[in-house]
């Protein structure tokens, strides 16, 4: 790696576990990085040139930040609660900055954004009309199962099921209670098969890195249904490219993305696509892991080189970008934990010897405790787990094995992992 960054200085806005590959590539690029959140301990921060104390929603304590340490750029990481302030940060120190005011209006809000999916064929979720004031008309139309969720989440936050009237009202608060915007929708309990849609674009053009399909746990009734890993390439990704990508595409050429990256959730129901989130930053999943390994070009990079120059670097999407994985098949593994205090961990003991597994990004560690309110959300998550295979055979077989030996437990001696994703099913095999 070229060291015509070396010394220079980035602020990356974020310090969850999510954002550290972010912070250790920048460091492996010669950049001093400072890491900033209104949280001491938080992960990211082991990592960084400089640990900083400053929260990621204010914007002139950043500002102040970014001037008194001279700073060459800033970034943020994975948290999409932080784009619309580092896109203000950037605004006021003239900065490079991949996002626009009008972007993040688009993107900040579901309730927003699934409206101008409509308005270019891009489907969202059947949704149900209802404000806080529960109007007895307005309860009579709704179909059960509904998903309650605030507009403004993210990763399961605030996100309840409902099965009857009764469970609505609690949903509700719960939503309000974790909506900044104070504002929620109701939509159709969808269950089906999930999907993941992973952008990059580069000086306006814009490239599907990803089409892959996901799957979720259902071990926890009631809550949102957290991801428990995804297979690359979709069993779906000749229909998508047929039915919907062009309006995609459309859409955000429209909106104004000329470079980023962004991800695209959707249902798969009946020959038809529902999307129902997006996420205009680097994801927690992390599919640019596997991107890298496979296409050879890595959207950290791209994302830093912008920050610092403006520019994403020589990378050529048209040449480079290949969503089917050049005929390779990947996956990623989610070990989601129950309710309980970590006292031992199994099964990776000789996972650095394995040339199919291209990281393991681990959140969780032995004596952490997985907290009751974390449950269903992806604060439950210990370690997300990424492998490249050669053939499908080849794929089914290591996931199988992950599956099966990973093993977490408790003070008490009970395996606390939650069970995996069916492999035959999820591969077709």
């Amino acid at each position: 790696m070229n060291d015509k960054f070396k010394g220079k200085k980035l602020l990356i806005m974020g310090a969850n576990p999510e954002t550290i590959p972010l912070v250790e590539l920048a460091n492996e690029m010669g950049i001093k990085t400072l890491v900033t959140s209104n949280v001491p301990n938080d992960a990211a921060k082991k990592y960084a040139w400089k640990s900083c104390d400053v929260d990621g929603m204010d914007v002139p304590g950043l500002v102040t930040l970014a001037r008194e340490e001279n700073v060459d750029g800033v970034l943020v990481g994975v948290a999409d609660i932080l784009v619309p302030a580092y896109c203000k940060v950037c605004d006021a120190l003239g900065f490079n900055c991949y996002a626009t005011q009008e972007i993040v209006d688009v993107f900040s809000y579901k309730d927003v954004f699934k409206s101008t999916c409509e308005s270019y064929g891009v489907h969202g979720i059947p949704e149900f009309y209802l404000d806080k004031d529960m109007n007895k008309n307005d309860l009579e139309r709704i179909e059960y199962p509904v998903m309650v969720k605030p507009v403004d989440s993210c990763s399961g936050m605030g996100m309840t099921v409902c099965y009857n009237e009764e469970e609505l009202k609690p949903a509700v608060q719960k939503a309000l209670d974790a909506s900044k915007a104070k504002r929620f929708i109701v939509e159709k309990y969808m269950q089906c098969e999930d999907m993941g849609m992973y952008y990059t674009f580069k000086d306006g053009y814009c490239s599907a890195s990803c089409v892959y399909d996901r799957y979720t746990t259902d071990e926890q009734p009631g809550l949102s249904r957290v991801c428990l890993g995804g297979t690359y390439p979709s069993k779906h990704i000749k229909e998508y490219y047929e039915r919907m990508h062009e309006n995609v595409c459309r859409m955000f050429k429209n909106i104004g993305i000329k470079n980023g990256v962004l991800m695209l959730s959707a249902f798969y129901e009946n020959g038809e696509f529902y999307v129902y989130d997006t996420g205009f930053r680097l994801q927690g999943e992390a599919p640019h892991l596997l991107m890298k390994a496979v296409n050879g070009f890595d959207q950290r990079e791209m994302l830093i080189n912008f920050a610092l120059t403006g520019s994403e670097g020589d990378v050529d999407l048209e040449k480079d970008d290949d969503p089917y994985f050049k005929g390779k098949w990947a996956a990623t593994i989610w070990f989601l934990l129950k309710e309980g205090k970590i006292s031992d961990i199994q099964g990776f003991e000789n996972i650095n010897d394995d040339n199919c597994v291209v990281a393991n990004i681990q959140r969780l560690h032995k004596g952490d405790e997985v907290k009751k309110e974390w449950i269903g959300t992806e604060k439950q998550v210990m370690t997300r787990l990424y492998i490249v295979c050669d053939n499908k055979e080849k794929l089914a077989e290591k996931l199988k094995e992950y599956i099966s030996k990973v093993k977490v437990f408790d003070e008490k001696g009970n395996n606390i992992v939650l069970k995996g994703f069916n492999v035959d099913r999820a591969l077709e095999l």
